[in-house]
């Protein structure tokens, strides 16, 4: 498999696709053998859906096209900032293997921040994480998007 860096710079590419309103997180689904199985950017506001976050709609596609229905066992998820609690517990349901992230959110991250939902002892899948990979390239992705917008505003 890839190094998480190059996994880390594919779900970069996936953010920059995000549309204009919508804040630039990406997440790409690599199959245990590192093949992309599904990439895709945050489009909460483009389809005023609120749970279309980037890992959501990378772990809808790639369940599409890979595993057992649902399941994405062995596959590793990379996003550019670490999952919130939804995503998080979609990453659990999932069976995903690995976690890959890029910048921390210490207000709503639930992979080691706020919480850390993924390695719960009570649950009966735990991912492995890594975070923190290209995380000053991440956040700096999210900075220059949240200064344009206090900018228009």
């Amino acid at each position: 498999m890839s190094s998480d860096s190059a996994l880390i710079r594919a779900a970069l590419a996936a953010a920059r696709g995000a549309g204009p309103d919508d804040v630039p997180i990406g997440a790409v689904v690599f199959g245990p053998d590192g093949t992309e199985l599904a990439r895709a950017a945050n489009a909460r506001e483009e389809l005023g859906d609120p749970t279309a976050h980037a890992e959501i709609l990378a772990l809808r596609a790639a369940a599409a096209v890979y595993g057992d229905g649902w399941r994405l066992e062995g596959a590793t998820l990379a996003v550019t900032v670490e999952p919130c609690t939804m995503c998080a517990g979609a990453l659990v349901m999932a069976r995903v293997a690995r976690v890959v992230f890029g910048a921390w959110e210490p207000k709503t991250g639930a992979v080691g921040s706020l919480w850390d939902v993924v390695r719960d002892r009570r649950l009966t899948h735990r991912p492995q994480v890594h975070g923190g990979v290209l995380a000053d390239e991440c956040a700096a992705l999210l900075e220059s998007f949240f200064a344009r917008q206090r900018d228009l505003g």
